[in-house]
């Protein structure tokens, strides 16, 4: 495995994704924002496990997963909570039979400044 190429990867996907789902929430596509939201954290947790395990991440879309196996990542209980949050607009938001309610707007805006500040404090650690 090559870790600096894994590692930019993750990161830049994660990037580019936060700026993916300021332009959708901005755009009204409230539920893909938050999406993409969900992919921002999910990648960036995949870099972290990268740079501690020097393995690929887990074929997983499970945040809670990914930050309960990471032994030098640690988040307060409100961070740990707003990922539980996240969980309902992955991967399962694609099939018909599971839509989650689109929050208000100003709830939205919350998730997505949360999003921002994790990733930033995510982030800080790589």
């Amino acid at each position: 495995m090559d870790k600096a190429k894994q590692l930019k990867y993750w990161i830049d996907g994660a990037e580019s994704d936060i700026n993916s789902a300021e332009i959708l929430v901005s755009n009204k596509k409230y539920l893909h924002g938050l999406f993409f939201c969900h992919l921002t954290i999910e990648k960036t947790l995949k870099a972290l496990w990268v740079k501690e395990k020097e393995d690929f991440p887990p074929k997983t879309h499970n945040l809670i997963y990914l930050i309960d196996n990471l032994e030098n990542v640690s988040l307060d209980e409100q961070q740990v909570l707003f990922l539980s949050v996240l969980m309902k607009y992955q991967l399962e938001g694609r099939y018909p039979e599971y839509y989650p309610k689109t929050p208000d707007i100003e709830v939205i805006r919350k998730y997505l400044l949360n999003t921002k500040e994790l990733f930033k404090c995510l982030n800080a650690k790589l």
